[in-house]
């Protein structure tokens, strides 16, 4: 019998438990040594998350140090930000992108068991005895000005407008069936809670572009529809510090809770009692030694300078009628997905970091034809004049924009069928997405799915494929983006994703 101590997965769990230690130790020396020369003031961390230089960063620590802080890009990035809007629900990719013509002169017929495969299906439909082909019942646009000729739905004109600015990927597929392991794996590359979101790995990894607005902002907007519940710890931060957390910026009259000075409590009052908490904080730390004290003063010191920022971020007055007209009439409408987008692009503007808007209702599986229609209604007109604008402004090649659901919808149809009325399931198998700017090929059309669009017979693309290519173009490797947690090097593509290179400009 080995003996437990020499047993080897118990060297291997001791190693890791005093690599662990070792590391805390070098954090412990180099944050105490921060704490004597910094006195009350804003931590080495914050500090150098908020003044978003990073090569200045690195180069006025000790070089021991460097590796704790945030990464210095691996090369010459293309993008210097993201726009992800998150079709919160799944949109059907066969009403919208995905266009098979040949599936009318199938309506009602069998999906063919050769099709599916015995592949796996929900709840919801796995007790239904006929799965009948539902083809669109929508008129395809072909769109001459992009480069593919991409035909889109007749639901999305405005997004027709734009679509030579558009890279559609038609063979994106995922392992989750469900909303929340499907929308849980988009934004943090795991089903299983707890591991950091995209924008909170993009913080840690570039660090701050203005000092006065979080590195990561994210905005919901309610839609139509079924709507599925939407968790904080989508833009969570998980192990990774916790100022690199998602800020949501509400609707209404206070953008931001708690922001606000209660009545009676002055800015130069506020101020005062900041320094008195830093110093506080700073007593507290030289006892601990633990790093998560000065992520508390970075984000005490960053709601301060909020106070200022987000009133102004928020007044649309200084933007001109005709801006405004272009993203439609809901744009005056705070939380709308006009509003919205707006908002993102004043934060593009501001140097935002990760910009993540979440338009919920796109789960559809009845009365799919009216619901798409309020839906496609609500975000087509905005989502163009943003793309339209950043372009405008000279923001669209440094921007890389996202759109896209979880997952993607069935061929045949949940429940009754008819000439005018369907519903679909979810479909993990294939969807599509489209992305913008930022470094990546316009106008095109990457990956193709079967005549009934259930499998991809060209080019596949899984999300950790997808999030690998966005961090290359922000000018991150995805194998060198890692933090030590629990006894291993974590990264937002776990062990695998490639880079896309044929969907690069």
């Amino acid at each position: 019998m080995i003996p437990r101590s020499t047993h080897p997965a118990n060297r291997e769990r001791s190693a890791d438990a005093l690599e662990e230690y070792l590391l805390n130790l070098t954090r412990r020396r180099f944050f105490g040594s921060l704490a004597g020369s910094l006195g009350a003031g804003l931590g080495g961390v914050a500090l150098a998350q908020l003044m978003g230089s990073r090569t200045a960063t690195a180069a006025t620590v000790a070089p021991d140090a460097q590796n704790i802080l945030a990464h210095l890009p691996d090369y010459a990035p293309k993008a210097k930000r993201v726009i992800y809007m998150h079709m919160e629900g799944a949109p059907s990719q066969l009403d919208l992108f995905d266009y098979k013509p040949n599936l009318v002169d199938r309506f009602n017929e069998e999906l063919p068991a050769s099709i599916r495969n015995g592949q796996r299906i929900t709840t919801m439909t796995s007790g239904q005895t006929r799965f009948p082909v539902a083809p669109t019942i929508f008129r395809f646009d072909h769109h001459e000005n992009s480069e593919d000729g991409i035909m889109l739905s007749e639901l999305l004109p405005h997004t027709g407008s734009v679509a030579n600015e558009l890279c559609f990927i038609h063979s994106m597929h995922t392992q989750a069936i469900n909303h929340e392991p499907g929308i849980t794996f988009f934004q943090t590359g795991s089903e299983q809670p707890g591991r950091p979101s995209f924008g909170s790995w993009m913080s840690y990894g570039l660090g701050s572009g203005n000092k006065n607005i979080p590195a990561f902002v994210v905005m919901i907007t309610q839609g139509i529809g079924n709507m599925q519940a939407l968790s904080a710890r989508f833009w969570g931060s998980g192990f990774l510090p916790s100022e690199h957390q998602g800020c949501r910026l509400r609707a209404g009259r206070d953008a931001v809770l708690y922001l606000r000075d209660p009545d009676g409590v002055s800015r130069e009052d506020r101020r005062r009692m900041l320094d008195l908490v830093g110093q506080l904080n700073e007593e507290e730390f030289s006892q601990s030694l633990d790093p998560e004290v000065h992520a508390r003063i970075s984000q005490f010191e960053m709601a301060y300078r909020m106070q200022m920022s987000v009133p102004e971020l928020t007044d649309f007055s200084d933007e001109t009628p005709q801006t405004l007209e272009m993203y439609g009439p809901d744009v005056r409408t705070p939380g709308s997905f006009a509003a919205n987008c707006l908002m993102a692009r004043r934060l593009a503007q501001r140097d935002v970091r990760f910009i993540q808007l979440y338009m919920r209702g796109w789960d559809q599986h009845g009365n799919l034809p009216s619901e798409l229609r309020a839906q496609c209604k609500a975000v087509d007109q905005p989502q163009a004049a943003l793309i339209k604008d950043l372009k405008r402004l000279g923001l669209l090649d440094e921007t890389l924009v996202l759109w896209s659901g979880e997952f993607g919808r069935t061929a045949y149809s949940q429940g009754m069928l008819t000439k005018t009325n369907y519903g679909r399931d979810h479909h993990p198998r294939c969807f599509s997405l489209w992305l913008a700017g930022g470094g990546v090929k316009p106008g095109i059309s990457y990956g193709k799915t079967d005549d009934f669009s259930y499998n991809i017979i060209e080019n596949p693309v899984e999300v950790h494929d997808l999030h690998a290519t966005m961090l290359h173009l922000l000018g991150l490797d995805h194998k060198k983006l890692t933090y030590r947690a629990q006894g291993r090097d974590y990264r937002l593509t776990d062990v695998k994703g490639n880079v896309i290179k044929q969907i690069l400009s």
